[in-house]
């Protein structure tokens, strides 16, 4: 669904992104590794149109998205969970939810039930305020609001950050049922490496801004990708 093709990503003079190349399909997951500023989080943000690529191609679904504006990405079936959460912390959960329907047609814009479903918790939230709520429940909110576009590629970046670990379970228990559906490509930017093994399909690990290990899942032999992920 989903090809990078050779992308370079400048901020200013510096270089984040050097001739990357990953891709996504339907009912799988992918995992980008690598240690804090190696270039993850600019790789998402190329792909759901934050940050405009120097040089390379991104395609989606056949059609060249290379240029198209991040809005434009949202319509066509991407969403973002982003590093941090981003939540509205002054909104309530059910108004959080429904900034998501922003990309919608108007016969859309509503909450999906399986939301509810696969986080039981915010049913009972809905009233309370976004910063209220503990930080693995922000987590679960953040994904819960990328679920109401109804997309078809779902990025995600860390959200096992600073989340205890019974939240980040729910979590995994989450993205594994959404690629299990069949219908909607996941990739995942991680430094918890256990996490990543256990839910990834395929794999790519950064170093630098650049591509040095890739695979299938089968091919992620701990030493070799620790080395990339440790200071």
């Amino acid at each position: 669904m989903l090809t990078v093709e050779s992308i370079d990503l400048f901020y200013g003079a510096s270089q984040a992104l050097r001739k990357v190349s990953v891709g996504a399909t339907k009912g799988k997951v992918t995992c980008v590794l690598g240690r804090n500023g190696v270039g993850k989080t600019s790789l998402l943000r190329a792909i759901v149109g934050h940050q405009p690529v120097a040089a390379g191609k991104i395609t989606w679904e056949d059609e060249d998205i290379t240029r198209a504006p991040a809005y434009q990405r949202a319509r066509r079936g991407i969403a973002f969970v982003p590093q941090g959460r981003e939540i509205f912390p002054l909104l309530t959960v059910e108004e959080n939810l429904r900034t998501g329907f922003a990309p919608l047609p108007r016969s859309l814009k509503h909450v999906p039930e399986e939301v509810f479903e696969l986080f039981p918790v915010l049913k009972d939230m809905l009233g309370r305020r976004g910063g209220d709520l503990s930080g693995g429940q922000q987590q679960q909110l953040a994904i819960a609001r990328a679920l109401v576009t109804r997309p078809r590629l779902m990025v995600l970046d860390e959200p096992t950050e600073g989340i205890q670990p019974s939240i980040i379970k729910d979590i995994e228990h989450v993205i594994r049922r959404l690629a299990a559906r069949g219908d909607m490509a996941i990739i995942l930017v991680e430094q918890y490496f256990e996490f990543a093994r256990d839910l990834a399909d395929t794999f790519a690990v950064l170093d630098r801004g650049e591509i040095v290990a890739e695979g299938d899942a089968g091919q992620l032999v701990k030493d070799d990708v620790r080395r990339h992920l440790t200071v």
